[in-house]
């Protein structure tokens, strides 16, 4: 296997030949069950290189009654350790800050400093090693590779540049591929008209973002005259919400771009966070990159894993970082995996419908258990559909109701009001098909729905109010 070491340390100047569909054509390609014995024994060397530095992890295995001299097949790895999660590494920080105790290398070697925001909690601080870095560049640009960017290809960025993850990621592997990195961001007032006149004029080949912001950068371009497929790009990958694997929001963008759509990205903890990707020939889903990151998809309920053809939620640990190393950490994801044969020859489990989303973004209406994605997929396959929309989960009476907010296109709102009843008639429709539960349809004036240049939050869930307001009038009957 190429390159294959613990600590890693990859050749700095490798480049496979430009017509080569592989970085690492033995790695990517070998059969699986060959891999799966050194990856065992990767994960024999990760496990005992823990217990050594770190308390974290010596802590929860002897509780678990885990030793790494016991791992002896991937099964034992599955049933033996335990899974960690999120509030653990928050707890961990609180008791050990910055980095809490899991953090296996010493301050010294700390190169980089990036983190959550903490907008529901406690932010969590990421602690990475000078190594870790370079191992999160090189992994990224060998699967940038695998959707065809190329050395000297032009990359822009255009994703929030601050303790977010993505966009340095997507930078360093940028930087790593030999391509022109272009590092525009997002987020200010007024960047998104400056940016489409930029891709205009420089023509990048791939685009970085996500599939929301790049929705709302092809309704900017048009607003300033500008054709989307002008850009010449002919690729855009995505990371950090659902979208780019959801048949309705994928089409759309490669209509409006002219140009294939990679979705990407698991994890902000798990960087090289690119470890579930597209590839140029596999573009439906993602591939699970096992030799980087091991994933498992395994069932909520006793996290072991789940057969192929069946849903649960990712299981994710490093195989080459040594600072702050995720050892089974929980994703709270739902996704489904199949180990079928990939278009592109690579010998990866996949996963063809990307992430669902988390699994409490869940919601449950009537009975019924519904993703977000689901809804976004519905009506992204309508031709009238305006780009944006808000589900609102309220309640009359004793049940719970499911209320969109949609805006139709400008033409279908120009239309007229028997175009509008139409339109909302068909949505209602499509929805009730694809979710199994009725859902009221209310259409809304094209542009009154805020975009975002970030990560879409299109899910208000107003049933608190009402059991808040219930709970106060019953206390004062």
């Amino acid at each position: 296997m190429e390159e294959w070491n613990f600590p890693v340390e990859y050749d700095e100047n490798y480049l496979p030949p430009a017509d080569s569909r592989y970085w690492f054509p033995r790695r990517e390609t070998m059969p699986a069950a060959e891999r799966d014995k050194a990856i065992l024994g990767r994960l024999q060397q990760v496990c005992q290189y823990a217990w050594d530095t770190s308390p974290f992890y010596r802590r929860k295995w002897e509780e678990a009654n885990f030793h790494p001299s016991q791992l002896k097949s991937l099964e034992d790895f599955e049933t033996r350790v335990p899974v960690i999660k999120k509030t653990d590494l928050r707890e961990s920080q609180a008791a050990h800050p910055p980095f809490g105790d899991y953090v296996c290398v010493p301050d010294s070697e700390i190169f980089h400093v990036h983190g959550t925001s903490g907008t529901t909690g406690r932010p969590t601080a990421f602690g990475i090693g000078r190594a870790d870095w370079r191992a999160i560049a090189n992994a990224h640009a060998r699967i940038m590779w695998g959707m065809g960017i190329r050395t000297g290809d032009l990359v822009c960025v255009a994703a929030v540049f601050s303790l977010y993850m993505g966009s340095w990621g997507a930078l360093a592997g940028a930087e790593r591929l030999r391509a022109k990195a272009f590092p525009f961001g997002a987020g200010a007032p007024g960047m998104s008209a400056r940016l489409v006149q930029w891709l205009d004029t420089m023509k990048p080949a791939a685009f970085y973002g996500t599939p929301s912001y790049a929705i709302h950068l092809a309704e900017v371009a048009r607003e300033e005259k500008l054709n989307p497929r002008d850009f010449g790009l002919k690729c855009l990958f995505f990371s950090g919400e659902p979208g780019a694997s959801v048949p309705g929001v994928k089409d759309r963008i490669e209509e409006a771009y002219g140009a294939k759509v990679y979705d990407c990205g698991s994890m902000a903890e798990m960087s090289p966070f690119m470890n579930v990707a597209g590839t140029e020939q596999s573009n439906d889903g993602m591939l699970c990159w096992q030799d980087i990151i091991y994933t498992e998809v395994c069932d909520p309920a006793n996290m072991r894993r789940v057969p192929y053809g069946q849903r649960g939620t990712p299981v994710y640990t490093h195989l080459e970082r040594t600072s702050q190393p995720m050892i089974r950490l929980l994703s709270g994801d739902l996704t489904l995996w199949t180990n079928d044969e990939n278009p592109c020859g690579r010998t990866y489990p996949r996963l063809p419908q990307g992430i669902f989303g988390r699994i409490d973004d869940m919601f449950t209406i009537r009975g019924e258990n519904i993703y977000p994605s689901e809804i976004d997929a519905a009506l992204n396959q309508m031709s009238g559909y305006g780009g944006e929309h808000r589900i609102v989960i309220t309640r009359e009476s004793a049940m719970d109701e499911l209320l969109l907010r949609v805006e139709p296109s400008e033409s279908v709102h120009a239309a007229g009001a028997a175009a509008l009843e139409t339109f909302r008639a068909e949505a209602s429709h499509r929805v009730q098909t694809v979710l199994g539960v009725r859902a009221k349809v209310e259409l809304v004036a094209p542009n009154s729905i805020a975009r975002t240049d970030f990560k879409a939050r299109r899910v208000i869930d107003d049933r608190e109010v009402f059991r808040a307001l219930n709970q106060q009038l019953q206390s004062s009957a």
